[in-house]
C-alpha cells in the first residue's frame, strides 16, 4: 500500500505521464509532493541534480522525466534523445542513492525491447536482438537507466525498481504538429480536417502496424501499485493486454473527432516495428489492471486537446 505520509518527488510532473502520477498521489491522500520545472533544475546537469534532490530529501521518487518525441522527432535529433535521456536517468539515479532515497520507480518505455520481438513481448527479451533503429537512440538511455536501477538494488540492496509502459497517451498530451506521438498527432490532424472541411486525411506508412495504447492515468495508478509492493521485480510491464492497427486507431480518432473524410495511408512512410504487444501478465498476477477502454481515454484526449487550443487562444 502507498503510505501517505511519505515525501515523492515525481522528477517530470508536467509532461502527460508526470501530471498523472501527482493526480494519482493526491488521489491517494499524499500531500507531501515535490515538483520541479526545468527551469528551476536541469536534471541534465549531475550536481543541480543532486543538490536539489539533497536539499528535497525526498522517501521516494519517481523518474517520469524525459526527452520524448514520434519517428520523427526521434530519427531527427537521435543525439539529443540519447544525452538528454542518459543523463537524466543516471543523475536522478545517483543523486537517489547518494541522499539515501528509500524507493525509486524508473520508468522506460516498450521500445526498449527487440525490434522482432516475439508476442506479446516479455520483460526477459530484453536485449536479445537489435532494437528499432528509429528509435534506438531513446531505448539506449531506458535501458542505461533500467540497468541502473537494477545494479544500484544488486550491490547496494537500494529498493530501485523500473516500470516499461506500452504506448502512453492521455491528459496533458503534446499535440504538436510534427514533434507528437501518433494518437495527439491524429488528434489535431483529424480535428484540423473537419475545421477546414478537408475531405481526407493521410496517415504514414501502410496502417498495418499493431500498437497497444494504455491511457495515462491507468498507467500512473499501475505504477503506485509497484510501489506499494515490499519487494516489486527489477522489471515490469504495463499494458492493456490487446492491441490495434494504426489504420483501426486511425479510424477510431476521426470518430472521436467527428471527421467523416476519407482516411488513406502513405506505404512510402516508414512503418515502424510490425507490432509491439506487452506481456503484462506479471503485473495483472500481482494484483493490478487497467480501467479505462481506449474509446474512453480517446473521449478524454480529445476533450483535453480542446481545452489546450482554447488556453492558446485565449493567451
Amino acid at each position: 500500500m502507498i503510505v501517505s505520509d511519505k515525501k515523492y518527488y515525481i522528477a517530470g510532473h508536467r509532461g502527460m505521464v508526470g501530471g498523472a502520477l501527482v493526480r494519482a498521489l493526491r488521489r491517494k491522500g499524499c500531500e507531501d509532493i515535490v515538483t520541479a520545472g526545468s527551469g528551476e533544475v536541469d536534471l541534465r546537469n549531475q550536481s543541480a541534480a543532486s543538490e536539489f534532490v539533497a536539499d528535497q530529501k525526498p522517501d521516494c521518487m519517481v523518474i517520469a522525466a524525459a526527452k520524448v518525441g514520434g519517428i520523427i522527432a526521434n530519427s531527427t535529433y537521435p543525439a539529443d534523445f540519447l544525452y538528454d535521456n542518459l543523463m537524466i536517468a543516471s543523475n536522478l539515479v545517483h543523486a537517489a542513492h547518494e541522499n539515501k532515497v528509500e524507493r525509486v520507480l524508473f520508468l522506460g518505455s516498450s521500445c526498449i525491447y527487440p525490434k522482432m520481438a516475439e508476442q506479446p513481448i516479455k520483460e526477459e527479451y530484453l536485449l536479445t536482438s537489435p532494437l528499432e533503429p528509429t528509435n534506438e537512440a531513446y531505448a539506449i538511455a531506458k535501458i542505461a537507466g533500467l540497468k541502473l536501477c537494477d545494479f544500484y538494488r544488486q550491490q547496494y540492496g537500494r529498493l530501485y525498481h523500473s516500470a516499461m509502459p506500452c504506448n502512453l497517451y492521455g491528459i496533458g498530451d503534446n499535440y504538436h504538429p510534427e514533434n507528437s506521438h501518433v494518437i495527439p498527432g491524429l488528434i489535431r490532424r483529424f480535428h484540423e480536417a473537419k475545421e477546414a472541411g478537408g475531405e481526407s486525411v493521410t496517415i504514414w506508412g501502410t496502417g498495418s502496424p499493431l500498437r497497444e495504447f494504455l491511457f495515462a492515468d491507468d498507467l500512473a495508478d499501475g505504477c503506485l501499485h509497484l510501489m506499494g509492493l515490499e519487494d516489486p521485480p527489477s522489471l515490469v510491464n504495463i499494458g492493456v493486454g490487446s492491441d490495434v492497427t494504426i489504420l483501426e486507431l486511425a479510424k477510431l480518432i476521426a470518430e472521436t473527432v467527428g471527421f467523416d473524410g476519407e482516411i488513406l495511408t502513405d506505404p512510402s512512410k516508414p512503418d515502424g516495428t510490425p507490432r509491439k504487444l506487452m506481456d503484462s501478465s506479471l503485473i495483472r498476477s500481482l494484483g493490478w489492471e487497467p480501467q479505462t477502454s481506449l474509446e474512453e481515454g480517446l473521449m478524454a484526449s480529445y476533450e483535453d486537446f480542446l481545452d489546450a487550443e482554447e488556453e492558446v487562444r485565449s493567451v
